[in-house]
Formats: structure tokens, sequence, C-alpha cells
């Protein structure tokens, strides 16, 4: 079975910037169960992956625009700590995620913290970066109504919800 839009693929991923490991799913030994067509990889990472099988290895250089796009200019904007989880502990080019007000959240990077605010910048902090990637596909298989209903994969022995 080859990989596509509503196929549920299980995968192992190391993800490299200017040839540093920035992260890796061998690191927790499970892999990746990912439903495909749905919006939960980078767009260039999903068209790589796309007619290939269980056993394939898939290498994958991946240029900002079909990534997390180009870094914007301007992108900074002032937040109160309220709004972070461990405030104080945040340092200038620490990365955090942010808590957005219509749901959902978003990686951002602190650019600057101040007495009752951190500034931080939107940009994602992959924006502008050539990521490579290097995958190997454990499984490919139909994804169930109810993962279609839900928008994501059911890893095996996971509660679905």
């Amino acid at each position: 079975m080859k990989a596509g839009k509503d196929k549920v693929v299980a995968l192992h991923y190391t993800l490299t910037v200017d040839g540093a490991k920035v992260e890796s799913s061998h690191d927790n030994g499970e892999p990746l169960w990912i439903l495909l067509g749905h919006g939960q990889l980078i767009p260039g990472l999903e068209k790589a992956l796309e007619d290939h099988a269980a056993g394939d290895s898939v290498k994958a250089t991946i240029a900002p625009a079909d990534g997390y796009g180009e870094r914007q200019e301007g992108q900074i904007q002032r937040v109160p700590k309220k709004y972070f989880q461990n405030a104080r502990h945040l340092k200038p080019g620490m990365t955090t995620v942010l808590a957005l007000k219509e749901g959902g959240q978003r990686a951002v990077t602190v650019h600057k913290v101040g007495m009752s605010a951190i500034d931080v910048d939107l940009n994602h902090p992959m924006a502008g970066k050539t990521l490579d990637f290097d995958v190997a596909i454990q499984e490919v298989r139909d994804a169930t109504e109810e993962e279609l209903k839900h928008g994501h994969a059911h890893p095996p022995g996971a509660e679905a919800h």
C-alpha cells in the first residue's frame, strides 16, 4: 500500500538543519503516526512521502516555502507574562508555546523579557530554514472512519479523542 491522502503512515524521522540534529522520533522510540492530507505535516514533507510504502527510506530537503515559510520582519509582539506557562524561566533565544485566543497554540521565540511582559518573535522557530528530513516508513494503512472524522491518526493502543 502506498502513502497518500487519507492514509495513515507510521514513521520514524530525524530532522537536521544546517547539519545539526534538531529533533528525532528515535529519541522516544515511538514512531510518529500521521493522517496524510489533513494538515498534520508541513506541505513539503507530506508531498515527499506520497507513493512510498512500508519499509521505504525517504530523504527530503524542504525549502522554507514548503516548510514553515520565510521569516517575516516586524513579527515581534509584546505579550503579558500571564499568558506563558513558565514565564520566569524564559530567556531570549528560547522557544516556547503561546496559547492563542482563538484556540490552539503557536511556537514562538523569546526576543526580550521585561518586568510584566515578554516580547516574542511570532515567526515559527524553523521559518526561513531549509529542513533535511531522513524518514523511515514503518507502516501504511487506510484511515478508519473515526480517524477521518477526527482529522488525525489513532496509534495502536491509543484512546480515540
